[in-house]
């Protein structure tokens, strides 16, 4: 384990410099810097039983109109809507902007990886920034889903009759499957660097992924807070803020 150091931020500075192909797997730790709380951890939301409760994909299925006001409550309150890109997050676009090719995994849905300006981002956990039609599969934007308490499909058909489904959010809600597991895969075993960011590889199957790197080809490295299960096994272990520590690296 390394402490904050600069041995330690040399170590990593190195391990950037090094690398091409990097991919970067992030989670509520990345964001926690731009304002936005913590899921999991001791005070975070989940500890409300009720709001976890509602955020199924059976509670949206069976009562939409009563699954609305609580989702919003939970992501589309101001705290989500007004944060911005931290430095972590633009550390991580400047790795792509200096050439690298940079592929984030993130469980984190606040779509701040694709503000702050990296282009090859895998929301695994969805979006807050959009909606979707479950009966046409029309999709809309966040302006859309904002003007409406229970935001309902506009779509008109060629016979002129109005949709009006209620719209199922872009989040992926408890009893669905993560996205782009396919993909997560491929960008771990190929990677030259996978940076483990601001999460705590409890949830699964996404916790699973640093097991599929290639060890004789790639390092691990990985920034928490916290220590993680994959600590053991990581090149480079740093206990410390994601935004402050790669914002020490990058500058």
């Amino acid at each position: 384990m390394s402490p904050v150091t600069e041995a330690a931020l040399q170590a990593l500075k190195q391990a950037i410099e090094n690398s091409y192909r990097i991919t970067v797997l992030s989670g509520a730790g990345m964001s926690t810097e731009s304002g936005i709380p913590d899921f999991r951890s001791p005070g975070g939301i989940w500890e409300d039983e009720a709001a976890m409760q509602a955020m199924t994909h059976s509670f949206w299925r069976d009562c939409p109109e009563q699954f609305w006001p609580k989702f919003k409550a939970v992501f589309m309150n101001p705290v989500y809507l007004n944060a911005k890109p931290n430095a972590g997050h633009r550390a991580l676009a400047l790795m792509e902007a200096q050439g690298r090719e940079v592929t984030v995994l993130t469980q984190n849905v606040d779509g701040l990886h694709r503000e702050a300006g990296n282009s090859r981002v895998y929301e695994m956990h969805g979006s807050i920034r959009s909606a979707v039609c479950p009966d046409c599969r029309t999709r809309y934007d966040l302006d859309y889903v904002l003007a409406q308490d229970v935001p309902r499909c506009s779509f008109i058909s060629m016979k002129g009759v109005a949709c009006e489904a209620i719209l199922q959010p872009d989040v992926v809600l408890f009893e669905q499957e993560v996205r782009y597991l396919g993909e997560a895969l491929r960008a771990v075993r190929t990677c030259d660097l996978l940076l483990v960011l601001g999460t705590s590889l409890t949830v699964y199957p996404v916790a699973d992924l640093p097991r599929y790197l290639n060890r004789d080809r790639a390092k691990l490295v990985i920034i928490n807070l916290e220590e993680t299960d994959e600590d053991g096994r990581a090149d480079l272990v740093i206990h410390g803020k994601v935004g402050e520590v790669l914002e020490r690296v990058m500058g």
